[in-house]
């Protein structure tokens, strides 16, 4: 395996990194007492701003917020991180901001998402009326907005603000639980949550700060015994969110998947400190620290490269809600074969350039939020590798080849853009994944993003790749050059960025026996 390939793997997708890393905007996902309070709530807010040290194992690697102001008209919810990835042997800096406008009902009526990361900076904005929800996405240089229009049941808050609500909505009591309807801006659609308090506990703060002379570093002051609930999410039967937080609705201690925690600290604590430390920082990231390597899953058996065939036993994990199931993954009880496609699967039963348009696999050639393809420069691509060629497998080879020979293997962090990526010519799994998808798309080819699993160097690695349809899906991997993909990738999501944070739940839990490879 060459190097440039080492370095095309990506711990977990990217937008999953965000999400855990970044914890601030989506992983908070507190929740609510009966929606008739948040009136009441609403009305108990206060000004004011709380700060935290984002740690991993132990080490500061960032800085978090949270600041709320109040008017007669309504309330405002800021909240911004700013973290150092350690991923892949490299530092990573990733900032996320989200600004928030509610009713006194705490009710929301419009937000915007700021994501700035390794390549083009991401947005959305988004506004209610009514019982409609209109998303806009972009920010990338040269791209047209992308604006959908997303039906509501009623009222929804965002996972950020769900804190709030529960806290001043009445006092938790340690097995009560709460659903209610969240817009999830990840998946970019309502959910029903349901939070669960699962215990009670007391806290010591610092109101202040003050600067010891001798170390020349802030150190907390006036200590304050708190009360605060551990609460405990699960969407669809899927865990979230678990943390601690105040009376107030404020967070006082939230773990995170990947060793990552936030710890509220005084501002000069949190922030400054950390400040004060970045010339010293090292850039080297040790294999403790690496995200990239406490993600991988150690295979007991070793593999060699272009798999026909690959029996493995998966335990450790409820495996129903993944999508495990497929043309070439058949999963009997615990056990997962996975079966390269044959020549006879790359046939296609239809002709470009409008043979799919026509039937049920349109739904899989349209645009969608930061898959561009209508732009003008993905289009061009497409037709100039499609050239005057019919035959969709010859054309989706040639897409695999180029996106495969014309991007720099590097792991980024950040939220996959297509077109983005198209000028960058770098990135990872995801970024080649989420450009073949959109040039395939827009040459008439059904495609769609997976993630999952592969192999590489005696490990399992967390990794995303594109489907096409010719007859039925057929696995491809132009990171790794692939067509169709070998057997060593095991499939667990099929969709958007949405759908590839659900990898989150295999961390930690997943384990894997190889029974046979072939």
């Amino acid at each position: 395996m060459t190097k440039s390939r080492r370095r095309a793997l990506i711990a977990i997708g990217v937008l999953a990194l965000w999400i855990a890393g970044l914890g601030v905007l989506v992983h908070r996902e507190l929740f609510r007492p009966p929606i008739e309070r948040l009136a009441e709530a609403g009305m108990r807010v206060t000004p004011g701003a709380q700060y935290y040290a984002v740690l991993q194992n132990g080490q500061q690697i960032g800085f978090a917020s949270s600041t709320v102001d109040t008017t007669d008209g309504g309330i405002t919810v800021v909240d911004y991180l700013v973290a150092d990835l350690p991923i892949a042997g490299k530092v990573h800096r990733a900032s996320a901001r989200s600004s928030a406008k509610l009713s006194r009902a705490l009710r929301v009526q419009s937000f915007t998402l700021d994501v700035d990361a390794d390549l083009a900076p991401i947005r959305a904005l988004g506004k209610v009326t009514n019982d409609t929800m209109v998303l806009v996405t972009g920010g990338i240089r040269g791209a047209a907005a992308d604006t959908q229009r997303i039906a509501l049941d009623g009222p929804v808050l965002l996972p950020t603000l769900v804190p709030l609500a529960v806290a001043l909505g009445q006092q938790p009591k340690v097995g009560e639980s709460y659903t209610l309807p969240v817009f999830d801006p990840v998946s970019m659609a309502p959910r029903d949550v349901k939070i669960s308090v699962a215990a009670e506990s007391m806290f010591v703060v610092h109101d202040t700060s003050v600067m010891n002379p001798a170390t020349k570093r802030w150190e907390g002051a006036l200590p304050d015994t708190i009360r605060a609930w551990r609460l405990a999410t699960t969407s669809n039967g899927k865990a979230g969110f678990d943390g601690w937080v105040d009376a107030q609705g404020h967070m006082v201690r939230v773990s995170q998947l990947l060793g990552l925690t936030l710890e509220a600290r005084p501002y000069e604590v949190a922030f400054q400190n950390w400040k004060a430390d970045e010339a010293s920082r090292s850039d080297i990231v040790t294999a403790d620290r690496d995200i990239y390597e406490m993600t991988a899953i150690s295979s007991r058996k070793p593999l060699r490269s272009n798999l026909r065939e690959l029996r493995v036993v998966l335990s450790g994990v409820e495996l129903r809600d993944f999508d495990v199931k497929g043309y070439r993954q058949r999963l009997h009880g615990d056990t997962l074969t996975i079966i390269r496609e044959d020549a006879a699967a790359l046939r296609a039963d239809y002709r470009l350039p409008l043979g799919a348009r026509t039937g049920m696999m349109a739904l899989f050639l349209d645009p969608e939020p930061l898959l561009e393809v209508r732009s003008p420069e993905i289009r061009s691509l497409a037709s100039r590798l499609r050239g005057n060629e019919t035959d969709p497998r010859i054309v989706a080879e040639r897409i695999n080849d180029w996106v495969h020979d014309s991007l720099k293997k590097e792991i980024t962090v950040g939220v996959p853009s297509a077109l983005a990526t198209l000028h960058a010519r770098v990135g990872d799994c995801n970024e080649h994944a989420q450009l073949y998808v959109a040039v395939a798309r827009a040459a008439g080819i059904p495609a769609r993003m997976a993630a999952g699993l592969t192999y590489l160097d005696g490990k399992f690695y967390y990794h995303a790749w594109p489907e096409v349809w010719l007859q039925r899906w057929v696995a491809v991997d132009p990171t790794f050059g692939q067509f169709p993909a070998d057997a060593s990738h095991l499939r667990f999501t099929v969709g958007g960025l949405g759908r590839q944070a659900e990898l989150l739940r295999l961390m930690g839990a997943l384990h894997i026996d190889v029974l046979s490879a072939r």
